[in-house]
């Protein structure tokens, strides 16, 4: 192998269920190979465009302005409406993408960004947008997984996600008929309002909000999770610290006491460890939360350096979310349902006779 080239590229994800990615976020287009989804599974664009438009810019005030439709086109692994076995290709065009936000910035290294680490990694990197680093990679994961659902679901297993917190404000109740009602996607309303409230403040000053993000699975098999270096908490812990802009993925606190149900299924009564136990699914609901942290990219005036080492006040200009929670909702699921379905492909694999 010639210096310099690495043998290996972060951007696949997956053992038996494997997508890759590929695009940048100014590109021409963006899209994914998804490789070891089972012949015979119904499918087709409307499947994967739901969860396309439930994750794109544009939606409300609370996200970025950009308009992009991301329509879906499937290009190959697919004859007569069925997956066939082979690589399914996906394509989304980037359409409204405006660089010229970024030319008098391109020099300067955006405080929160991977603009710094990119350009020290290779030497060069593409400024418009974030290029490879951009949140807008994650439309593709968000199309994987929505196959990945699909097959998920003819085992009886769904996978939702909504905003629990955002900054101080945090939902009191649960109603999943409410989280596409409303656009922070909380499951209480009276909340919702507040968070909406408070990041439309945070954008009138130039500023951004973080917060939480919860995913839940129910309907999961026991037994996913190989271990021990390929727990499924641990594998659920990668796929979600992968997602731009998260940082904490919290874990359990208490052990939960077992009981036999009416039906004679071992259950446990609480659900603190969040569905698994030793790394391994114990059949109660998956639940993972994650804290997202403010949008780096804010029109308040930031102290940084150019590439020549030279100091400099910015202010970032452009189309930015002001708080990446909602749209971080079904990029959560996402690679939950990634993560899911790939354990259950290996677990069904090496099922004991």
């Amino acid at each position: 192998m010639k210096k310099g080239i690495p043998s290996v590229a972060g951007n696949s994800f997956g053992e038996l269920f494997r997508i890759t990615t590929w695009g940048e976020s100014h590109g021409r287009a963006i899209g994914v190979v998804v490789d070891g989804c089972p012949a015979g599974l119904d499918l087709s664009a409307e499947d994967i465009q739901h969860d396309l438009d439930r994750r794109r810019v544009g939606q409300s005030k609370v996200t970025s302005a950009r308009q992009e439709e991301d329509r879906v086109e499937i290009l190959s692994g697919l004859f007569q409406g069925k997956s066939v076995g082979t690589p399914i290709s996906l394509l989304i065009w980037n359409k409204d993408a405006d660089s010229s936000k970024y030319e008098p910035i391109k020099d300067i290294y955006r405080p929160g960004h991977a603009d710094f680490t990119y350009e020290m990694k290779y030497g060069f990197r593409d400024y418009r947008g974030g290029g490879r680093s951009s949140a807008r990679e994650t439309a593709c994961r968000v199309a994987a997984a929505a196959i990945a659902k699909k097959l998920l679901g003819t085992i009886g297993v769904q996978i939702y996600g909504f905003t629990r917190q955002v900054g101080s404000i945090e939902a009191q109740s649960i109603d999943i008929d409410e989280i596409e009602r409303n656009p922070v996607r909380c499951p209480d309303q009276e909340a919702a309002k507040q968070m909406e409230a408070l990041i439309l403040a945070a954008k009138a000053e130039g500023d951004s909000m973080g917060g939480v993000v919860e995913v839940v699975a129910t309907g999961v098999p026991v037994g996913l999770g190989e271990p021990v270096y390929d727990r499924l908490d641990a594998d659920l812990a990668k796929a979600i610290m992968s997602i731009n802009a998260i940082k904490v993925l919290s874990g359990s606190e208490h052990n939960d006491a077992f009981y036999t149900d009416a039906s004679g299924r071992i259950r446990t009564r609480t659900n603190h460890a969040g569905g698994m136990l030793g790394g391994i699914s114990n059949g109660e609901d998956i639940v993972v939360r994650l804290a997202v942290k403010p949008p780096s990219s804010i029109s308040k005036s930031q102290h940084s350096v150019t590439k020549d080492g030279m100091s400099v006040d910015l202010e970032v200009h452009g189309r930015h979310d002001p708080c990446l929670c909602p749209r971080a909702v079904p990029v959560a699921e996402a690679m939950v349902a990634l993560v899911l379905v790939d354990h259950w492909l290996r677990s069904r694999a090496m099922h004991h006779l």
